[in-house]
């Protein structure tokens, strides 16, 4: 809507995680690094968590992509899968169409093949789990199975578990001992700092615009988001968007801590939506600061 006004190709602060707009933070940096030396090194189980809106999703998108073209990749977004649906989703993502009327042990020795023929032509193959602390506890045991799936020197199948804080708390249950024993690598992502915030949406405004954009924010303006985003970038995105879209009805191209209200505020009404749901409760936490 606003793009033309501030002379962008498209909208800086949508919700949905392209990593073309990753921002590296001392965080999602440090978990950028260990992912991809953990999946070049054929490691097989990561875990990946952190609060809601965090940039999770984005960024493993962000590495599946600099990883390079041999990497195979299953994406499972839905969490409430049994056993089969689990390992028919992995295979269906892959490419593989399974039959309908297989056992487990069928599907698995198709995958299994599959995996030898990627490892063949020095692939790796790659299955991302988002929302991984709603994973029922037989799937989450049919996942250690499936990561058994290996050669005399190397994993076949690398699993990164994406998930909130919860995941944390799963993972730690005694009957999840020995899937908890083969996770390799862990990281957390957490809320951007102040000045981590400010530079994250002027990262975003530059992609958007090639650097040529017609809108900035004052710095009362990035303190006021980061004051009611606490630095969560899903709420950051949120917050800026709407701000832009009030700048543009002032036919204003720099957007101070008044446009910023005014933005809050209209957040505050939609009650209807999930994010408005949550936004009072942040709004009033960093008020209450």
């Amino acid at each position: 809507m606003y793009e033309q006004y501030y002379n962008l190709t498209e909208a800086p602060f949508s919700l949905t995680p392209d990593p073309k707009y990753f921002y590296r933070s001392e965080s999602h940096h440090r978990a950028f690094e260990l992912l991809q030396y953990a999946i070049q090194r054929r490691e097989g189980f990561m875990a990946v968590y952190g609060d809601i809106g965090t940039g999770k999703t984005t960024l493993c998108r962000a590495v599946l992509g600099a990883i390079g073209n041999h990497v195979y990749t299953a994406l499972l977004l839905n969490p409430f899968l049994n056993e089969l649906e689990l390992l028919k989703g992995i295979l269906n993502d892959f490419g593989i169409a399974a039959p309908s009327g297989e056992s487990k042990q069928d599907l698995i020795t198709e995958l299994s093949a599959f995996l030898i023929s990627v490892l063949e032509k020095n692939g790796r193959a790659v299955v991302l789990l988002d929302e991984a602390q709603n994973i029922p506890m037989a799937t989450l045991e049919q996942i250690r199975i499936i990561s058994n799936l290996e050669t005399n020197k190397e994993k076949l199948l690398q699993i990164v578990m994406v998930g909130q804080l919860e995941l944390v708390d799963l993972l730690s249950k005694p009957e999840l001992r020995q899937l908890h024993q083969r996770i390799s690598m862990k990281c957390e992502l957490t809320p951007l700092s102040a000045d981590e915030a400010s530079e994250y949406i002027r990262h975003r405004l530059t992609i958007a615009s090639g650097g040529k954009s017609r809108v900035a924010f004052t710095p009362d303006a990035l303190k006021e988001i980061y004051r009611y985003s606490g630095g969560i970038p899903r709420l950051i995105n949120l917050i800026a968007d709407r701000s832009l879209l009030a700048g543009m009805a002032l036919s204003i191209n720099s957007i101070d801590k008044r446009v910023v209200r005014e933005a809050v505020e209209n957040l505050q009404l939609k009650a209807n939506s999930s994010v408005g749901k949550f936004w009072p409760f942040r709004a009033r936490s960093a008020k209450a600061k």
